[in-house]
């Protein structure tokens, strides 16, 4: 099963709402050029758009009409992830992104971590648009905890850690954002019920992270460096299970149960909604981590 020609049924599914919300991204860019128009270019680049995928099929599998302000939450976390990816980029020295060229290497490292503090600051004001002091509140705390995530991994380069700092780091760096737009959306329709919403995004999170992990292991996904975690000394869940580096390998098969683990309890947290279209695209997306 290729996740990418798979998933991109479900994008395709959803096509409609995701050109309103890149629409509402790409209409909040105002600097100059020629910065403007390489943003733009790297915000419309094709890409996962996973996190609002999930919202949106979360949403409708409850019923809940999408508003005008949900699709600026969408693309207020969108950008905050592309804002992420801007600053990754320096971080990791990459020269390139969805295929072109990144954009600290178009333009420099200096303008890049300027850029992506722009996007961010857009984003953040979206946040402040809809008015919800506890999304903002989720939104602010979900940042400073993908920073620490980040910090954190830095200290602990080329050192085998534990498998819970593994989790904690997977849950900073990368479930928080996927949990935030997930409850927010619900808190925005005024959804209070939100422990089982809450659940759903840190495991599918998790589970995201441990997928990309391992497929940086098993160089299967092309469109990526492969291996590069190892050479800079990021050591992921293979490493953890086999305490070596050199002999990675023999943990591969425990990195796979530990992403499966996290993939069922995604799976169960969306137990308790009623059966239909939606829900069965958002386990098609469970099983396209599983086995894509």
């Amino acid at each position: 099963m290729n996740f990418n020609k798979e998933y991109s049924k479900i994008k395709e599914f959803l096509s409609e709402e995701l050109l309103k919300i890149e629409n509402c991204m790409i209409g909040s860019i105002s600097v100059r050029e020629p910065l403007r128009a390489f943003i733009l270019d790297f915000l419309k680049a094709p890409s996962k758009r996973i996190r609002p995928v999930l919202c949106i099929l979360y949403l409708k599998a409850l019923g809940i009409n999408i508003t005008n302000q949900h699709y600026e939450l969408f693309s207020a976390i969108e950008l905050i992830h592309n804002a992420s990816l801007v600053h990754d980029d320096i971080i990791d020295e990459s020269t390139l992104r969805r295929g072109r060229k990144t954009l600290s290497s178009e333009f420099d490292n200096k303008l890049g971590v300027i850029s992506g503090d722009y996007i961010l600051s857009v984003a953040m004001e979206k946040i402040i648009s809809l008015n919800n002091f506890d999304i903002l509140s989720r939104v602010i705390n979900t940042v400073k905890q993908m920073c620490i995530g980040e910090i954190n991994q830095n200290f602990d380069r080329y050192k085998i850690g534990t498998i819970e700092n593994y989790i904690e780091k997977s849950k900073n760096k990368t479930a928080l954002l996927f949990e935030t737009g997930l409850v927010s959306s619900l808190l925005l329709a005024a959804h209070k019920d939100i422990k089982q919403v809450s659940e759903f995004g840190l495991n599918f999170g998790i589970a995201f992270q441990i997928r990309d992990d391992l497929l940086n292991l098993l160089e299967t996904d092309l469109t990526k460096p492969a291996q590069n975690d190892i050479t800079e000394g990021i050591y992921n869940a293979a490493v953890i299970y086999a305490q070596s580096v050199e002999n990675y390998r023999e943990g591969i098969e425990k990195h796979s149960d530990l992403l499966n683990n996290y993939i069922k309890k995604a799976e169960c947290n969306l137990a308790e909604l009623s059966d239909n279209i939606y829900v069965q695209k958002l386990k098609n997306i469970l099983e396209l981590l599983k086995n894509g």
